[in-house]
């Protein structure tokens, strides 16, 4: 580092500039379904003081085993709801966005001490994991990782560091959060095998000189694996996360969990990182290490496997894309300590750091602002465009028999504005319902030879649907249903027969 404090305080006003520039793009509306499940169980532990253990949103699955895995951050989500409304929840989560891209700057500074070139490299895998930002759960998952990453990377910098130690309660704070803690164990194992490889084929080191170098490592990972039962589920946690990646259904219907479609745009930062990551490899002056090669071969498969593991491939590729870089920059950049060489007089210097200060703290920081506002504002819009609002207080106004058959991305919807008075079909709770009604959720909402059977066998009396499916397309032909409501967004249909009256 530059020990010109001017220069330094240059580098951190370009540090601040990235990371308040991530902070106002990831603070967007709410348009996740599975929040507004999320938010009304918060609530409802909060005022029950109780974690739910069975289903309690749902008529089909009503009294089933539900395994609330993010508990902790329902609660959070909820309470800061309660305290601030959507503005402070959009102001929070795009924190979580930044913290974990200002922790994985600092593991680029290691590996590329240009803070243009580290900034690149964040950009770009700042950029791959758009797609997966949002008000949710899994933004925990995400900073979690960050934090594990950087931890490990202090580690292998100091072999003798006791930050590592912190990863046993971490782990514990991380299963009662989201289900992605297997994340964290799996990066343990991984940097343990890349520091053996390292060592055996680079160091050409015995088996007894690697076992010293990592056994701390090993009783950190038993000790991480033995910290996940700490939570309200106890030991079901350790199978949970497995039953869900064997789901057959998820990685079919839910959009996230399939392979990233490529052909989306918005995928196109995923698909620039990942060419920008490996051609630099290809092209780099250094060699790449077997730790580097491993951990990013696991992750990008994971990745190219569902494009919900995206954030955790840019994660561990950012800063190995920007050490690489650098290798390959810094003979044709001529002082890769400073960022700024205007002006040679102090006085110069000093007006150049006051107008840097207005142009890359204060411009940006104000923009984030007027982003939470607006964002803000535009909620109520977004809901409505987004979701059945004015077919909600259709609802609410009139007595609609149940049980109802509703769009899977509008059960949280419905649960966070009709329960406990009305029970749902379906949710975002994919976990809880299963392979098989899954399944033929799809079937009577695509109009199956079958649909109509399934909705007799489920007792159907009502249908909140989208105009445009094929099952509203079938109820319109069917005498058996009367259409009740209808807009742009939303279509209800009850059995003919049933009689609705606005409630009093």
């Amino acid at each position: 580092m530059s020990k010109d404090p001017l220069l330094s305080f240059d580098r951190r006003l370009l540090i601040a500039f990235f990371i308040l520039l991530i902070f106002a793009a990831a603070a967007r509306p709410i348009t996740d379904p599975d929040f507004w499940w999320h938010l009304r169980t918060g609530q409802y532990i909060l005022e029950t003081r109780s974690i739910p253990y069975t289903d309690i949103f749902s008529s089909v699955k009503l009294g089933s085993e539900w395994v609330t895995h993010e508990w902790l951050s329902e609660v959070l989500t909820y309470w800061i709801f309660q305290a601030s409304n959507y503005a402070g929840l959009i102001a929070f989560f795009a924190l979580v966005v930044a913290l974990s891209f200002f922790v994985t700057y600092q593991r680029c500074e290691l590996r590329a001490p240009n803070a243009y070139v580290a900034g690149l490299a964040l950009l770009l895998g700042t950029a791959a994991t758009i797609p997966t930002w949002g008000v949710r759960p899994q933004m925990f998952s995400m900073l979690l990782a960050a934090v594990f990453l950087w931890v490990l990377d202090q580690h292998g910098q100091d072999k003798d560091s006791r930050l590592i130690w912190w990863l046993i309660p971490a782990t514990a704070l991380w299963a009662n959060m989201h289900a992605g803690f297997p994340v964290g164990l799996v990066l343990i194992l991984l940097t343990i095998i890349g520091i053996a490889l390292d060592e055996y084929i680079l160091q050409k080191r015995a088996i007894g000189q690697i076992w010293q170098r990592t056994q701390r490592l090993f009783l950190v990972w038993f000790l991480s694996i033995a910290a996940v039962a700490i939570n309200p589920n106890g030991l079901r946690l350790y199978s949970y996360p497995l039953e869900t990646l064997r789901s057959r259904s998820m990685m079919q219907y839910i959009q996230e969990w399939r392979p990233p479609d490529f052909q989306d745009p918005m995928f196109i930062g995923l698909i620039v990182f990942i060419v920008a990551t490996f051609c630099t490899l290809a092209v780099s002056s250094k060699r790449a290490l077997p730790s580097e090669l491993v951990i990013l071969s696991v992750t990008a498969a994971a990745t190219l496997r569902s494009a919900r593991n995206a954030p955790f491939f840019a994660l561990v590729a950012t800063p190995i894309l920007a050490g690489h870089l650098w290798t390959r920059l810094a003979p044709y950049i001529s002082d890769g300590q400073s960022v700024s060489k205007v002006g040679r007089q102090p006085g110069s210097r000093i007006r150049s750091v006051v107008i840097g200060s207005l142009l890359l703290v204060m411009v940006p920081l104000f923009a984030a602002g007027l982003r939470i506002r607006n964002s803000t504002r535009i909620q109520p819009l977004t809901e409505a465009r987004d979701f059945p609002y004015a077919a909600v207080e259709f609802i609410k106004s009139n007595n609609l028999t149940q049980p109802i058959f509703n769009e899977y991305h509008w059960g949280g919807y419905l649960i966070w504005k009709l329960y406990p008075q009305y029970r749902v079909f379906m949710d975002g709770r994919a976990d809880v319902y299963g392979d098989q009604l899954l399944e033929e959720f799809f079937r009577i909402h695509d109009g199956d030879k079958d649909w109509r059977s399934l909705l007799d066998r489920y007792g159907i009396q009502s249908v909140v649907v989208s105009p445009d499916t094929a099952l509203a397309s079938l109820l319109r032909e069917d005498k058996s249903w009367k259409n009740v409501f209808e807009d742009q967004q939303t279509v209800i249909f009850t059995r003919v027969g049933l009689s609705l009256a606005p409630q009093s």
